[in-house]
């Protein structure tokens, strides 16, 4: 087989492409690429803010990263620094109808100490328990080193990360109620809100310590290669929604038959605080409302996000992107198909977003004779995938052009990742998403897991020095987790983006111990993918369709020509 046929770029994005014989008649693009990546491989994690990882993070001499440790807010030692009141904690005036504006009433004197919400198998010790936390009652208002009381290999709570929460949290730009949010907010279930605290807020304001040992092996990657200290999540929120965000730059929304329709009423958001709560919403959460039709200021939630767009110093993309009668996903349901291609039910007691027309990465890839596959862990052969299956983060399950052709072929379980390896058959365009244990999600799984997850990958592709040396691989997360970070962050449209979210690149062609600077988000990968191999854009509505930023020397991290989104290719060495 021709040797460019078994080149390789890779993707790590913690939590997919055409066969050999479809390769080997590709069509011209399919081999010509605009750098020398040849092989694309996207790991994916989740749940990791950039701070939550790199907040002590120091880069190799003559490059400069933003962080907890050099804007002063913690010490090298993890503990408060001399600006430390950068990242201080606020309470909001509860207000009678959502807000991403509240009046503070305050600053937290202490944070409070945290809850086991959402922890799986070892619970997260609180003051109440038999086996208290090794922290005192409470700790000073800002960031903590979780580690000194969690260590990396122990799993500590989940933080709140939904879509009008963490708008909240944000604050304009002021990322100063994340406790306060997460504390008043209630349970992750709509059932009885704001009955029963969540005590979540303190870990949300975690961090892992690099400067004392913590995370060696994403730190030592980060020395040797290419790390991106400007890269979001690009929807507010959690998981589902930024995953299809990876596959399509766009957002899903509700629909019957492919044209727009009204969900089930049951399933449409109102973040509205319910009677006798601060900020308890009326109907949020899994089981609970995840819709809404942001063109309508009516509806609830949506004129207090559309009301701070239309403030900003510049013109939102689209106009917020929000299409007169279309009720958009932004929290997670289920997907359309299951693994094997069935469709799922629909009704207000079956919580699935329907199938999805718009265009993906993944059609695109085949119309231009580009091979690509998506490696799920646990994904296995079965009707819903085993124990440890993800099935949001699996997302060409959710459109129609995917699991309704032959395409779907491509979605296998990440046990056949090393036998196409073996074989010679490795596509051009690998995503990766682990299994539940090993993705890194709090709760569930440890940083350190999905990092023993990463590591086996890049050792195994290092030692194959013919695949090694046009490969390039990225690592980074869904979404933030609902962990504080200090970054900037660029509002795009009516979905985010939202905060930052660790991201290195790791390839013989990666500019070696740099940090860029460049304003990226998931799209940046689609980016890339069209540039690369030289496809058409998916769509206006997807965030492809933004420009590459231009960045001033006063201020490296804000683009000048906003909104806009790079395209990677500064993380590699110049041709």
């Amino acid at each position: 087989m021709n040797k460019a046929l078994l080149t390789l770029a890779i993707v790590i994005v913690g939590g997919y492409c055409l066969s050999a014989a479809h390769a080997a008649t590709a069509a011209p693009n399919a081999t010509k690429t605009a750098t020398p990546v040849k092989h694309l491989i996207v790991i994916v994690g989740e749940n990791r803010s950039f701070d939550n990882v790199f907040a002590t993070y120091q880069p190799p001499k003559g490059q400069t990263v933003a962080n907890l440790l050099s804007r002063g807010i913690v010490n090298k030692d993890g503990l408060p620094g001399k600006n430390f009141s950068l990242a201080e904690q606020k309470r909001a005036v509860p207000a009678d109808e959502y807000s991403v504006e509240l009046a503070i009433a305050g600053s937290y004197h202490m944070l409070p100490a945290p809850g086991a919400n959402g922890t799986r198998g070892q619970a997260m010790p609180t003051r109440d328990s038999a086996s208290p936390p090794k922290l005192a009652n409470e700790l000073p208002n800002g960031p903590f080193q979780i580690s000194r009381h969690f260590p990396p290999g122990a799993r500590a709570g989940s933080p709140v990360h939904r879509f009008f929460q963490m708008w909240q949290q944000y604050h304009a730009g002021k990322n100063d109620l994340m406790v306060w949010v997460a504390d008043t907010e209630g349970t992750v279930s709509d059932k009885a809100p704001g009955t029963k605290p969540s005590r979540q807020g303190i870990v949300g304001m975690g961090f892992y310590n690099m400067a004392e040992g913590d995370a060696p092996y994403f730190r030592e990657l980060a020395e040797h290669y290419a790390l991106a200290d400007n890269y979001h999540q690009p929807v507010m929120g959690g998981t589902g929604a930024n995953f299809i965000a990876i596959a399509s730059g766009d957002v899903g929304s509700y629909n019957r038959d492919g044209k727009a329709a009204t969900p089930p009423e049951n399933q449409i958001e109102n973040p509205d605080p319910a009677p006798g709560t601060p900020n308890a919403y009326v109907q949020d959460g899994y089981s609970g409302g995840s819709y809404v039709n942001c063109s309508d200021l009516a509806q609830p939630g949506a004129a207090s996000i559309r009301r701070y767009l239309s403030g900003l110093p510049y013109r939102a993309f689209n106009d917020g992107n929000c299409a007169p009668g279309v009720f958009y996903l932004v929290n997670n349901y289920e997907p359309g198909y299951r693994a094997n291609g069935d469709r799922s039910p629909l009704g207000p007691e079956h919580y699935i977003l329907p199938p999805q027309s718009m265009p993906t990465i993944a059609e695109r890839l085949s119309q231009n004779g580009v091979s690509w596959k998506w490696y799920a862990g646990d994904r296995g052969n079965g009707k819903r995938g085993g124990k440890g299956y993800c099935t949001i983060c699996d997302p060409f399950t959710f459109f129609q052009g995917v699991m309704e052709s032959g395409l779907k072929r491509n979605l296998v379980d990440f046990g056949q990742f090393y036998g196409d390896i073996a074989a010679g058959s490795l596509p051009a365009v690998s995503f990766i998403t682990p299994s539940d244990g090993v993705s890194g999600h709090p709760g569930y799984s440890t940083l350190t897991r999905f990092s023993d997850f990463v590591e086996g990958i890049v050792n195994h592709i290092q030692k194959n020095h013919a695949l090694w040396k046009d490969t390039a691989i990225i690592i980074t997360f869904d979404e933030g987790g609902g962990y504080y970070d200090s970054g900037y962050v660029q509002t795009i449209d009516f979905f985010g983006d939202g905060p930052r979210v660790p991201m290195i690149l790791v390839s013989p062609h990666a500019r070696p111990g740099w940090v860029d600077h460049t304003y990226y988000d998931h799209a940046s990968i689609l980016k890339f993918i069209e540039k690369n191999w030289r496809l058409q854009p998916l769509s206006a509505r997807s965030r492809v369709a933004l420009p590459n930023p231009v960045h001033g020397m006063q201020d490296p991290y804000v683009p000048q020509n906003r909104p806009a989104i790079g395209d990677l290719t500064n993380m590699l060495k110049e041709q």
